[in-house]
């Protein structure tokens, strides 16, 4: 009968699973024929992280976290001038919709008037 062996090495970090480990990882495959029978050899390389895309894959890891400065909170008295203010524009386009609303609309004109006919 035959008999096989197989043997792995590794070092360092190594995804396997989901789609970062089908960028993040290249593969070969290669069988070399010797006397004594044939000897598969598997090799996986994990690229590195390049934004440029040049060297590595440019798409960042799925578990690394970048964390944001949090932005400026409004102070009560900034927040109180800025309804003021809304509410005084609301109270601003009513007046002038009421204004418009009072104003007489100039009657029809018939086109066949215009004509003269």
């Amino acid at each position: 009968g035959q008999r096989a062996k197989g043997m792995k090495f590794g070092d360092g970090y190594m995804i396997k699973t989901g789609h970062a480990g089908q960028v993040y990882t290249d593969t070969a495959v290669r069988h070399v024929l010797m006397r004594q029978g044939v000897i598969g050899i598997r090799v996986s390389i994990m690229l590195p992280h390049d934004p440029k895309g040049v060297n590595g894959v440019k798409i960042p890891l799925d578990d690394v976290v970048t964390i944001l400065e949090p932005k400026d909170e409004p102070t009560p008295a900034e927040i109180a001038q800025q309804v003021a203010a809304a509410e005084a524009a609301q109270a601003a386009q009513a007046a002038a919709a009421a204004q418009m609303a009072a104003m007489p609309e100039p009657a029809a004109v018939d086109p066949a008037m215009q004509a003269g006919f």
